[in-house]
């Protein structure tokens, strides 16, 4: 489940959110001035973002490396004629 908070509500509950993240595996949202700027998620969530980030990473260096000679005007169209063929499917 995934709560929504605000800072202050955070701060005074910070032992019960914990608990929630921790036991629960719940997930917090924390809001400022009623916009998400933070969210408190279980370890083991954490530690898969941050491989997924990493895979992301490395998978845009190469993808970035192989059509390094690839003029950006003809990568675009190569792009936007792909979405235009997918979408008439």
């Amino acid at each position: 489940m995934i709560t929504e908070v605000n800072a202050v509500t955070f701060r005074q509950n910070l032992g019960e959110m914990l608990n929630q993240v921790q036991y629960r595996n719940d997930s917090i949202v924390i809001q400022k001035d009623g916009k998400p700027v933070a969210a408190l998620v279980d370890a083991e969530l954490f530690a898969r973002i941050r491989r997924m980030r990493d895979r992301f990473d490395e998978l845009s260096k190469r993808i970035a490396q192989a059509f390094a000679n690839v003029p950006e005007d003809a990568g675009s169209a190569e792009i936007d004629e792909a979405v235009a063929r997918e979408r008439h499917r």
